[in-house]
């Protein structure tokens, strides 16, 4: 029974340093939470990423290959063709081109966590204490003596310790 009640020692010791890995380590739910908010953010910047990609090399290829679109677009920059008459009016303001909003930088941002060395110096503190309890809880018992014993001994009759034959 001795034996059971240390081993509940490495119990203790082995419980304390999951709760804490689990509720506040590097690997808890809380710092999962965190990392997978960040990669819903990183997904969400990549698509509009990716959709203003798409929008400029549709562009590029008009403005490559499209003689109308190459026309549209000398216009806004104020080239005309031959026989087409100039006319400026004044008082307006000039044509805004479009600008791609490419959004913000999204930079990592660390989850806030204790170290695993912490939890583990915790966990061996936690299981030395309830050691040293269960110890000094033991010695209030007299589970456990300091004291030597002695051999028993009969008074007036001795006691040889002869070898049997």
């Amino acid at each position: 029974m001795k034996g059971i009640k240390y081993l509940s020692v490495l119990f203790v010791g082995t419980l304390v340093y999951v709760l804490l890995s689990v509720t506040v380590g590097q690997n808890s739910f809380k710092s999962y939470k965190k990392m997978e908010e960040q990669k819903r953010i990183v997904s969400r910047q990549k698509a509009e990423i990716q959709n203003i990609n798409t929008e400029l090399s549709l562009e590029l290829t008009a403005l490559k290959s499209d003689k109308a679109v190459i026309a549209a677009y000398a216009r806004k920059l104020d080239y005309v063709n031959d026989g087409e008459k100039l006319v400026k009016i004044t008082g307006l303001k000039p044509y805004q081109t479009e600008l791609y909003d490419t959004g913000s930088v999204v930079r990592h941002e660390e989850p806030e966590y204790i170290s695993e060395r912490f939890c583990k110096l915790s966990a061996l503190i936690v299981a030395f204490l309830w050691l040293i309890i269960l110890f000094f809880y033991d010695l209030n018992k007299g589970n456990i003596s300091f004291k030597t014993q002695e051999k028993p001994m009969i008074t007036g009759v001795p006691i040889y310790d002869l070898p049997q034959i």
